[in-house]
């Protein structure tokens, strides 16, 4: 029979979490769950970030608030008390900062997409953000506890200089990932080549290093530091769009003038078939040398991007093998003359 006031006692405060998380759960899958259909009918994007940093924070900040009220009233004691509450509010500030830092991280990215020259959509970026507002968060922790941040700001100042020795290589790497990004001389998506004859799309930019696809679809991972000093190739620079030439040659004794027709009716016809060619694009044919065995020329061509070159090339060397093939247009194989000389008999 004494046992029945200590679970009486009881029945309050757990009734004001199991209040917290039920009211959590109602927020999380009803009211948020209409708030990101409304945002989805909208153009803003902002909405939508800030409602999605919100996912699985609602039920635990309902939940923190349900403990703290069943806490205050139960009052264990001062000392609980002060724990308990300490330990609530450590919690709320840190969930903030990570829901402050998913804002952040949201918006930085949602205006790098928006507006043409802002800072490229990148992981370091993204990390940087996230590392400043968390940052922020544990100061106001550590504040709130009653710990003065001055001497730790003090003590990471003059620690500072220590750590910047001990980590020269990852302090080059995170600078020089951040000044390539700030310099937009590389951004996520450039087709590039460096000078040690690596070529491919830039993936990302870590605080680390810089990941570059190939187009065997294989990674090639560049440390910032050896990225920053090379030299480097962006064909998407200062536009995507890139000319090449596409070499070839015909026998001598050819009708050069038809040669040059049935060659630009043919590039024209693939310039507004294949995919990635630029269909408006003017291409024209000159005359380059006159080789061991055939009139050289060249073919200048276009495309929309570095790699949709080579699909071009190839769609081009067959149209125009079949078409030289149809309007007896020789190319010449390679032809060499030997003499022998006969051993004079004594």
């Amino acid at each position: 029979m004494e046992t029945l006031p200590a679970l009486h006692v009881w029945i309050s405060p757990v009734s004001w979490v199991c209040g917290g998380i039920i009211l959590g759960y109602v927020s999380e899958k009803v009211v948020l769950r209409r708030l990101k259909a409304v945002a989805r009918r909208t153009n803003w994007g902002w909405d939508s970030v800030i409602i999605s940093s919100l996912r699985h924070m609602t039920v635990l900040w309902f939940t923190l608030a349900g403990l703290y009220v069943a806490v205050m009233d139960v009052s264990p004691g001062e000392r609980v008390t002060h724990a308990l509450t300490s330990a609530i509010l450590v919690t709320t500030i840190f969930t903030v900062t990570l829901c402050a830092a998913r804002v952040a991280v949201g918006f930085v990215e949602l205006y790098s997409k928006s507006r043409t020259g802002a800072l490229p959509q990148t992981t370091i970026i993204a990390n940087v953000v996230r590392a400043v507002v968390i940052a922020l968060g544990l100061l106001i922790i550590l504040q709130s506890l009653g710990i003065s941040i001055a001497p730790i700001l003090t003590a990471l100042g003059v620690g500072g200089l220590a750590v910047a020795l001990a980590l020269q290589d990852t302090l080059s790497n995170l600078f020089s990932g951040l000044q390539i990004i700030v310099s937009r001389q590389i951004t996520q998506g450039d087709f590039v080549t460096l000078d040690n004859g690596s070529s491919g799309h830039v993936a990302d930019i870590t605080w680390r290093n810089t990941s570059i696809r190939t187009l065997e679809n294989s990674m090639v991972i560049v440390p910032n530091a050896k990225l920053a000093t090379a030299i480097i190739t962006n064909f998407h620079l200062p536009e995507s769009e890139v000319e090449f030439t596409v070499p070839a040659g015909v026998a001598y004794g050819s009708d050069l003038d038809r040669v040059e027709t049935v060659v630009l009716e043919t590039a024209r016809e693939v310039l507004s078939s294949v995919e990635g060619a630029k269909p408006d694009f003017t291409p024209c044919v000159r005359f380059s040398a006159f080789g061991s065995s055939s009139v050289d020329f060249r073919v200048i061509l276009c495309a929309r991007e570095y790699s949709a070159r080579y699909l071009i090339t190839h769609e081009f060397i067959k149209r125009l093998y079949r078409r030289f093939a149809a309007e007896g247009i020789e190319i010449p194989y390679p032809v060499r003359t030997v003499h022998l000389k006969q051993p004079e008999r004594g």
